[in-house]
């Protein structure tokens, strides 16, 4: 994740944390497939007045080409929309789900662009024709910059066919021992890896330590 989920400041006392140092974080944003900004010249997005403006210089359309061009364009002024054009085929059972980049969800600026989410059947719909992100905040601007990430895709169940139900007692007790070993060890697991960043907040690697673990007995 170079560049957007903060800078290369090693795990260690003094430096700054940043979204990178939590592993759940980047596992999930390293789940899914990434779409990327394909295009040479960069493109700004603003809002203005309340309607939105498009800043970039595409050229001439494709030749011999029906494309809508730019590929760009304002949907009900508080959305824009991308003619994405990707046959994507899963499986009956599954579907696919377009969603913000994660960039989106550590972005303090308001230039990062926000994919509206979206769930398609693509065993029977051939292609995604296009999606749709959502308006900047009036006065601000997303920023389209080539090789940049633009939005994810996740491949889910058509149905979330689960029930949420009460633990019984012994799963319950057996997963509140499982905590209560887990707190106790945690100064052992985390001997090599604790550290205290510029904030005074303090970190440890117990979570990586037994994710780690995991996958290696899971393989």
């Amino acid at each position: 994740m170079p560049g957007w989920a903060g800078e290369p400041a090693p795990r260690k006392d003094g430096s700054h944390e940043y979204p990178w140092h939590c592993a759940p974080f980047t596992e999930g944003a390293q789940y899914g497939i990434e779409v990327f900004y394909p295009y040479a010249n960069e493109l700004h997005v603003s809002r203005k007045n309340g309607r939105l403006t498009f800043d970039g210089d595409f050229g001439p359309p494709p030749p011999d080409s029906d494309l809508q061009w730019p590929p760009f364009r304002t949907f009900s002024e508080d959305y824009y929309t991308y003619q994405f054009l990707l046959d994507l085929k899963v499986g009956r059972e599954w579907a696919v789900r377009t969603e913000p980049h994660p960039r989106f969800y550590i972005d303090m600026t308001d230039t990062v662009l926000i994919a509206v989410p979206t769930l398609l059947h693509t065993k029977w719909w051939p292609i995604i024709s296009f999606v749709v992100f959502k308006s900047s905040p009036e006065g601000h601007t997303h920023t389209l910059r080539p090789g940049e990430p633009m939005l994810q895709i996740l491949v889910l169940p058509v149905q979330a066919d689960f029930d949420l139900v009460q633990m019984d007692e012994e799963e319950a007790a057996e997963r509140e021992m499982r905590g209560r070993r887990i707190h106790a060890s945690r100064s052992t697991l985390a001997t090599e890896s604790t550290w205290v960043s510029d904030t005074q907040t303090v970190f440890d690697g117990t979570y990586r330590h037994l994710l780690r673990a995991a996958k290696t007995r899971e393989r």
